[in-house]
C-alpha cells in the first residue's frame, strides 16, 4: 500500500531514492533557481519536516554522520526498501485531476529526468487517466463563462502537452 505523503514529502524520498542526502542538500535541490525547484519550491524548514515525515514512516533511515561544511555534524539519509518501492509506485501513478498536472506531474517528469528512465509509461497513463475529463472539458462551449472558458482551453493545452511528451500516441482531435 502506498503511504499518504504530501507532495513535498514524496519529492524528497524521490530525492533520496536518487542517492543518499543531508537535509540540507536536499532543500538545495529545492530552491526557486533549481530543476526541482522550478516547478515546486520547498523552504529549508519543510524540507526538515518532510525528511522527518518519510523516516518516521520508516521510508527513509539515517545512514551516516559527517562534519558539516562549516557548522554542526550532518545526518545523511538514506531510503529504505520499503521507501524505495514506495517512491516506484507513486512516481508511475498518474494524478487524478488536471490541476495536478501543474506540480505533481511535472515533479514525476521532472525526476524521470533525473534519471534517465522512461516517462512513456506514465504519460500513456496519465492520458488515459485524464482522456474523458479532458474529453468533457473541451466539449465546454465556447461563450460559456471565464470560468469554464478557461477550463476549456486548459484541457486543449493539456491535451497537447500529454500528446508532445508521447508523440507516437495518436492525437484525440488532431
Amino acid at each position: 500500500m502506498v503511504p499518504t505523503l504530501s507532495l513535498n514529502e514524496w519529492t524528497v524520498l524521490c530525492l533520496l531514492a536518487e542517492q543518499p542526502a543531508h537535509g540540507f542538500a536536499l532543500a538545495r535541490h529545492l530552491e526557486p533557481a533549481s530543476d526541482l525547484g522550478r516547478i515546486i519550491t520547498v523552504r529549508r524548514p519543510l524540507v526538515y519536516r518532510a525528511l522527518d515525515r518519510v523516516v518516521a514512516a520508516q521510508l527513509a533511515e539515517p545512514h551516516l554522520t559527517e562534519p558539516g561544511a562549516a557548522g554542526p555534524r550532518r545526518t545523511k539519509y538514506r531510503i529504505t526498501p520499503e521507501g524505495q518501492r514506495a517512491a516506484t509506485t507513486w512516481m508511475s501513478t498518474p494524478v487524478t485531476h488536471v490541476r495536478d498536472l501543474r506540480i505533481e506531474f511535472l515533479v514525476k517528469m521532472r525526476l524521470y529526468e533525473r534519471s534517465d528512465n522512461d516517462p512513456s509509461p506514465l504519460v500513456r497513463a496519465q492520458r488515459a487517466t485524464l482522456a474523458a475529463t479532458l474529453d468533457q472539458l473541451r466539449e465546454l462551449s465556447n461563450d460559456a463563462d471565464v470560468v469554464e472558458q478557461w477550463r476549456h482551453y486548459n484541457a486543449i493545452a493539456v491535451t497537447h502537452f500529454l500528446e508532445a511528451l508521447n508523440p507516437s500516441t495518436p492525437h484525440p482531435f488532431s
